[in-house]
C-alpha cells in the first residue's frame, strides 16, 4: 500500500498530470488543504507555512533565493535541443518543448550561470523541474558540461539544484550519453580542488542525481524530497508496500548517502557557511607565546586513568567540537551502506582556520547497552572526511575515544578488517596536516585508524592500548577482576605513551579531571591544537610526511636496538674471551 505522501510524489513525476505546483492553479496545499493564498512563506520559498511541505521551485525563482540581488549572469542560453534522433512523433515532442518554454521562461531544462552567493563567486546550475520533468537531453547536457569547464577554468566552486533530472527519452541513447560528458567535467573540476555543493530538491531522480549530482564534496536533501536513482512507483521493491519515507530526503540520511536534510529557508545560509569554510583564504601564521601549555609528565595510577578515561560525564568528541570549532558542518553517511554514530566528521573554524575533524564518540548503545563501537561504514565516514581535507588541502583534527571497532559478524562481513586497514592508510598517507588527539579511551586499531598523525596529542587522563584492561586480565591471568593490574602492565596512560614516543604533547585537565568542567577543557585542548597546527603547518610537506612515517616506523625500535646492541656486545666478549683461552693453550 503505498501512502498519500507517496501518492503525491508520483503525481508530481507524471507529466500527465495538470501541474499542481503552480499557485494559479492550485490555491490550497497537497498535504494538508490549508489555503496558501496569503501565505508568504509560500509565496516566497515555495513551502507550506503549516505542514512544511516543500513544492518544486522553478529555476529562475530558485536562484533568486540563493544568489546575492542581480548578481546572476546567464551563460550558454542558446543552447536548445534540436531533436537529434527525430524522435517520433516528432512533432508532440517539439509541441511540449515549446510550451515548456514559453511557460517557465528560459530555454531548456537547465539554467546556468555565474552569481555570488554572500560575496562568493561561483557557478550555479539550476534544474527546472516544469521543463520537460528536469529531464536531460542533450542541449541541457552540454549546458552543464560547458558550465562545469567555465568554473574549472575560472577555479570556481560549483551550486547544483537537482530537480527531476532524469533522462530525455525523445533523444534515445544520446540523452543517456550525458551522463559520462558530466561526470568527467565533474571529475576535472574535482581533480583541481574546487568546491561543489548538491542540493537535492523535490524530486531528484535518475540522470542528474545518479551521475555529477552525486559527485559533490557536500550534498543536502530538501525535507521529504524524494530521491532516487528511479522514481516512486519504478524502484523494483521486496513487497507492493512503500513505507511513507522510502526514497525520500529522510531515508537517504538515515542510509548515510546524504550530509544533511535542511528546510528551503536555511539552504542559503548553510551553502554560503561551506563556500566560506572552502575558501582557503586564512590560515594560522603567527603563535600565541603567552606560555607552555605542555606539562610535565605525571605517573597516574594506570587504573584511576581507565576510570577517569571512561568516566560518563566525561566530555565527548561532540562537545569538543562545539566548543572548539566555529561554523561547524557535520557529513554523514559512508555513500555504501548508512551511517554510524560512533563517528562524527564535519568542516569547521578553529581561530579562522578551515579544518576538517573526525571524532569517535564513545556514547551508550541504545541496543546493548553497551559502548558504541566503530561500524565498517564509521570508518568509510572517516575515509570521506579524510579525502575532503585532502582535495582542499585543509588540517585533518582526529579526536580518538572509543573501545574500539565492532567486531560482530555482520559487521565482519560488511568489510571490517579493509575499512579500518584503508582509513588508516589514508590517514598515514595524507598531505596535509594531521593532529590526532586522545581525550579518552584510545582502543586497539579503531582508535589507531586516525592516530598515525603529525602531532599526537593526549589529554592528562587519557588511555591509549591494544586492547582493554578488562580483555587482557582475563588473557593473562583468567580473572577479570584482575584488571586493574593489568592496566599497570600495558603502560596504557598519557606518562606511559608519551615516553615511548608515542605521544607528542600532553595536555593538562581541570583539577579533577575533564569531566568536572566542560568548558575549562575544551579551551585547554583549543590552546594546544592552535599551537600544534601553527607548528605543523610551517614544516614543508615533503618533511612533515617524512617525519610522520619516520616517527611511526621508529616506535618500538628501541628495545629490538637495545637487544641487538646486547647482544652484539656479548658476543664480542665471548669471542674475545674464546681467543684468549685459545692462546693460553
Amino acid at each position: 500500500m503505498v501512502s498519500n505522501f507517496s501518492s503525491i510524489m508520483s503525481r508530481l513525476l507524471n507529466r500527465n498530470d495538470s501541474n499542481p505546483l503552480n499557485q494559479d492553479e492550485n490555491k490550497y496545499c497537497l498535504m494538508c488543504s490549508m489555503d496558501l493564498n496569503e501565505s508568504d512563506l509560500y509565496k516566497k520559498h515555495k513551502v507550506c507555512d503549516t505542514c512544511g511541505f516543500h513544492y518544486t521551485m522553478g529555476a529562475k525563482e530558485r536562484i533568486e533565493s540563493l544568489a546575492d540581488f542581480q548578481s546572476f549572469r546567464e551563460i550558454n542560453k542558446n543552447l536548445i535541443s534540436v531533436d537529434p534522433i527525430s524522435f517520433t512523433p516528432s512533432a508532440l515532442y517539439k509541441e511540449n518543448f515549446y510550451k515548456d518554454q514559453k511557460r517557465t521562461g528560459i530555454t531548456e531544462a537547465v539554467l546556468t550561470g555565474t552569481c555570488s552567493i554572500d560575496g562568493i563567486q561561483c557557478m550555479i546550475i539550476v534544474f527546472d523541474f516544469g521543463f520537460m520533468g528536469g529531464s536531460i537531453g542533450c542541449a541541457a547536457g552540454q549546458k552543464i558540461t560547458l558550465a562545469i569547464e567555465n568554473a574549472t577554468q575560472k577555479k570556481l566552486p560549483i551550486v547544483s539544484v537537482i530537480s527531476g533530472g532524469g533522462s530525455r527519452i525523445h533523444e534515445g541513447v544520446l540523452s543517456l550519453m550525458q551522463m559520462a560528458k558530466t561526470t568527467i567535467a565533474i571529475n576535472k573540476h574535482n581533480e583541481k580542488g574546487l568546491p561543489f555543493i548538491s542540493i537535492f530538491s523535490n524530486p531528484s531522480t535518475g540522470q542528474g542525481f545518479a551521475s555529477f549530482g552525486n559527485l559533490a564534496d557536500i550534498t543536502i536533501g530538501e525535507p521529504g524530497a524524494i530521491l532516487g536513482y528511479n522514481p516512486v512507483g519504478v524502484t523494483q521493491t521486496e513487497s507492493s508496500e512503500i513505507e511513507y519515507d522510502e526514497q525520500t530526503s529522510e531515508s537517504h540520511l538515515k542510509h548515510g548517502l546524504i550530509d544533511a536534510i535542511a528546510p528551503r529557508t536555511e539552504i542559503r545560509e548553510i551553502v554560503s557557511v561551506v563556500l566560506d569554510l572552502l575558501q582557503r583564504e586564512f590560515t594560522l601564521n603567527r603563535r600565541n607565546k603567552s606560555g607552555d601549555i605542555a606539562i610535565a609528565p605525571v605517573k597516574n595510577m594506570a587504573w584511576h586513568s581507565v576510570q577517569l578515561a571512561r568516566h560518563n560525564a566525561r566530555p565527548t568528541s561532540l562537545d569538543f567540537m562545539a566548543r572548539i570549532l566555529d561554523n561547524f558542518l557535520e557529513i554523514h553517511g559512508d555513500k555504501q551502506h548508512s551511517d554510524d554514530p560512533a563517528i562524527s566528521c564535519g568542516i569547521g573554524q578553529i581561530g579562522g582556520q578551515t579544518v576538517v575533524m573526525i571524532g569517535q564518540n564513545r556514547s551508550k548503545d541504545p541496543a546493548s547497552g553497551g559502548v558504541l563501537r566503530i561500524m565498517p561504514e564509521g570508518f568509510r565516514k572517516s575515509q570521506r572526511a579524510i579525502k575532503i581535507a585532502e582535495k582542499f588541502d585543509l588540517p585533518i583534527i582526529s579526536l580518538i575515544d572509543t573501545p574500539g571497532a565492532n567486531t560482530t559478524l555482520g559487521a565482519e562481513n560488511r568489510g571490517l578488517a579493509h575499512s579500518v586497514a584503508t582509513t588508516m592508510s589514508l590517514f598515514a598517507s595524507q598531505n596535509s596536516p594531521t593532529i590526532a588527539v586522545i581525550i579518552g579511551e584510545g582502543g586497539s586499531g579503531g582508535a589507531l585508524s586516525i592516530g598515525i598523525a603529525d602531532k599526537v596529542i593526549m589529554l592528562e587522563n587519557a588511555i591509549f592500548s591494544a586492547i582493554s584492561p578488562e580483555e587482557a586480565a582475563n588473557l593473562i591471568y583468567r580473572d577479570e577482576d584482575r584488571a586493574n593490574e593489568a592496566a599497570e602492565t600495558l603502560k596504557l596512560t598519557a606518562s606511559d605513551c608519551q615516553s615511548l614516543g608515542i605521544v607528542d604533547l600532553i595536555v593538562t585537565e581541570p583539577e579533577g579531571g575533564a569531566h568536572t568542567d566542560h568548558y575549562e577543557s575544551a579551551r585547554l585542548l583549543k590552546r594546544a591544537l592552535l599551537q600544534q597546527l601553527f607548528e605543523v603547518q610551517n614544516i614543508s610537506k615533503r618533511k612533515r610526511i617524512r617525519d610522520r612515517h619516520k616517527k611511526f616506523k621508529g616506535v618500538g625500535e628501541y628495545s629490538s636496538h637495545l637487544r641487538n646492541r646486547i647482544s652484539r656486545e656479548l658476543n664480542f666478549f665471548q669471542n674475545s674471551i674464546t681467543g684468549k683461552i685459545k692462546g693460553l693453550r
